[in-house]
């Protein structure tokens, strides 16, 4: 039987579907098969949908059933059906909780209008045999006067025979007391923080466990412009990126240009009279200067000459908004500084930020213990991604990254030393990587290095020529090669300064790897170099290798690369069982190619006894259940493969972009294996969360090479 967690707000504003949703984000992060469950509904005329179950429908692979609405629930206590309501909630969490270790269970928000609803919430929790989660935003009140409302809270449920309340989760700690939408050229109060778990006496002397300290973060209320516009019952002169940017803060611009320059910053949503043409203008060149501003509110009805809208076209083709409304300047700042902060239900980018900034204060590895889940963890997205991170903080390797002016790579690399992923290294100009940084938003964080290679390139001549000599290589031609900063960092990790590198945002495959395969070369179990791909998918993450290496491999080759995959796939917590993908199952076909595969896999499992390797396998055979009881019953592989190899370039390509496009599946990667120490490579088309991620693995590879002794 799955073990119930039924988790309850305090009071009002806790944030209680936000910490339901980080909760189940961070049981699935350490591998629990976690279900969601809500029984009753606390929808507003305004949203007919409950926010919780369809926020988790979206971002998660569970499809909870929609909830009664709480008017039912009261209707049906009223007329003296309690009894039958409560079989209704255990059949729906019945449903809910088929494959699981854990159930969330949302419970409702106690209000004082409606007395009887936390009565309702310790029913459902007694009916359910479930511990209790509190859930509470301390606010402005002192640790003395959180443990007063906690133990309160906590004899609510104590009293009425039900299971010791587990432990408390606090939500937004350190909020301002307003927290709408702040003006940029507001400057708040610090808000004083507590050390609650010292300081406040329920957790000091163990009567109640803190599960989670989760801080209030202002870029987590940060609204999409499509929501301003909506708020504002607005209309669109130009569109721009209006699903995409977000609003930071707000800008009330009536001044001269001079004394408002500075309140054109990322993220900024300008609020300015429609006829102040020469404020539309000073944004437009702040656009075209690289500073992505969210967008522009022209108030009073007003709007700018067709003439300078054409003159500007350029520069908001970058993707400024701009808006229109009939409003003044004072009443549309009056709304936008009071509009709502939850999280619309289709904003599904807000809403994967908010689970996981929530999951990221929970401590769930507590949590997994204490409920005593000892099942092998399943290796969902989820629980692959917090992995790498645990393993990366803990590698606390140097990661250099040649491309160190690159927008997306110097946010990545921000992220990563803020997280501790790794210690970056950015190879650039420091006023070019500074000017981004300004221009884009990005705070670098102390400790981050910045290598300026005009000031080093000189001083690895000698180490290029020697490295090189045996290729004719000279002191010009070193000079020449280092010109390129892929070439300058590849030595500098050669060279074993760094453990590390990361490339590709604006270079191809091609650049990245030749200089690895010139400079730092297979070490020494490797007969060549090949990749994988982590593909994510909806319930687990599987490898798939190669897909962007090595057109052709011969079945030496292929065994190699079948387990380098099922090595890299270890090193990942991933338990390799390996298909040797093939058109064929068996003995049942023929051919050249067929054979290729057939000759692989015995080479491969005569190299490697201790791991499961099986083929040739259809893919349809290695990855589905079903599929393989009929085609390979007998197989160690077939129905439940992690590790897919390909029988060519051509092949594992093209199956990969298939799955990712058509699946929507996130893919990471290409990681490259067989190296003597990490290199990989990016799309060029790759997100900041990609980069961090790559940045992630090169780390981990990096603390394998130093404790395998593969260099």
């Amino acid at each position: 039987m799955p073990k119930n967690l039924f988790v309850v707000s305090t009071e009002l504003e806790s944030g209680l579907t936000s910490v339901s949703m980080g909760l189940v984000r961070a049981l699935d992060g350490v591998g629990v098969r976690v279900g969601f469950y809500k029984p009753i509904a606390q929808t507003s005329n305004r949203d007919r949908m409950d926010h919780s179950v369809n926020y988790i429908r979206a971002r998660t692979t569970l499809d909870p059933s929609d909830p009664i609405p709480l008017k039912q629930a009261q209707e049906r206590v009223n007329q003296g059906e309690s009894g039958q309501l409560m079989e209704d909630i255990i059949e729906g969490h019945h449903n809910a909780s088929k494959g699981c270790d854990v159930v969330v269970v949302e419970g409702l928000v106690p209000d004082r209008q409606e007395s009887y609803v936390q009565r309702l919430n310790v029913e459902i929790a007694r009916n359910l045999d479930a511990q209790i989660i509190l859930v509470s935003a301390p606010g402005e009140r002192t640790p003395k006067e959180m443990a007063e409302h906690l133990a309160f809270s906590a004899r609510i449920f104590s009293e009425s025979s039900q299971p010791e309340v587990l432990g408390v989760i606090l939500n937004r700690l350190n909020e301002p007391a307003n927290r709408s939408l702040p003006l940029s050229a507001a400057n708040p109060p610090p808000v004083r923080g507590f050390d609650w778990e010292n300081e406040c006496d329920v957790f000091r002397d163990g009567r109640l466990q803190l599960i989670g300290a989760i801080p209030w973060r202002q870029e987590l209320i940060a609204p999409r412009v499509r929501d301003v516009a909506h708020e504002l019952d607005a209309n669109m002169i130009f569109k721009g990126s209006l699903d995409t940017r977000r609003v930071h803060q707000l800008s009330i611009v009536a001044r001269t240009i001079p004394n408002m320059v500075d309140s054109l910053r990322p993220g900024t949503l300008v609020v300015t009279p429609g006829d102040r043409e020469d404020i539309v203008m000073a944004a437009a060149l702040a656009a075209l200067s690289g500073v992505p501003l969210a967008g522009l509110v022209l108030t009073g009805g007003l709007i700018p000459d067709k003439r300078t809208q054409n003159f500007c076209k350029a520069a908001l083709d970058t993707g400024v908004t701009v808006l229109t409304t009939t409003m003044d300047t004072y009443s549309a700042t009056h709304c936008l500084a009071n509009m709502d902060t939850s999280v619309p239900i289709e904003d599904t980018e807000r809403v994967e930020k908010v689970m996981q900034a929530t999951a990221e204060g929970i401590d769930a590895e507590w949590l997994r213990q204490h409920l005593s889940v000892d099942r092998e963890p399943r290796l969902s997205p989820p629980a692959f991604r917090y992995l790498l991170t645990q393993r990366a903080r803990e590698a606390d390797k140097r990661i250099v990254l040649p491309e160190g002016d690159e927008p997306r790579t110097l946010a990545a690399a921000a992220r990563c030393q803020e997280r501790g992923l790794a210690r970056c290294v950015l190879i650039g100009s420091p006023k070019e990587i500074h000017a981004v940084a300004e221009s884009k938003g990005i705070k670098l964080p102390e400790g981050i290095e910045i290598i300026d290679p005009d000031e080093v390139r000189d001083s690895y001549i000698d180490a290029m020529v020697e490295l090189r000599k045996h290729k004719g290589m000279k002191p010009d031609m070193a000079e020449a090669l280092l010109e390129d900063n892929v070439m300058l960092a590849t030595l500098m990790v050669a060279l074993d300064e760094m453990d590390g590198l990361v490339s590709g945002a604006v270079h191809t495959t091609a650049n990245t790897i030749r200089p690895a395969l010139q400079l730092i070369k297979t070490h020494e179990q490797a007969r060549i170099v090949s990749s994988v791909f982590f593909m994510c998918l909806p319930d687990q993450v599987r490898v798939y290798g190669d897909c962007a290496v090595n057109p052709d491999p011969d079945a030496e080759e292929l065994a190699d690369i079948a387990i380098q995959s099922a090595d890299s796939a270890s090193t990942f917590g991933i338990t390799p069982k390996v298909a040797m993908v093939s058109y064929s199952t068996g003995d049942s076909g023929t051919g050249d190619d067929v054979e290729k595969v057939r000759k692989a896999t015995a080479i491969a499992q005569k190299r490697r006894p201790d791991l499961i390797i099986d083929g040739p396998l259809q893919y349809d055979a290695a990855a589905t259940e079903s599929v393989a009881k009929s085609k390979a019953p007998k197989s160690p592989v077939a129905g439940k493969a992690t590790v897919f190899v390909f029988p060519d370039l051509n092949t594992g390509n093209t199956t990969y972009k298939a799955v990712q496009r058509s699946a929507n599946v996130v893919s990471i990667g290409p990681m490259l294996q067989g190296l003597r120490k990490p290199v990989n490579d990016l799309s060029r088309g790759a997100l900041v969360d990609d980069i961090v991620f790559t940045i992630a693995l090169t780390a981990i590879q990096a603390r394998q090479v130093e404790t395998q002794g593969l260099n």
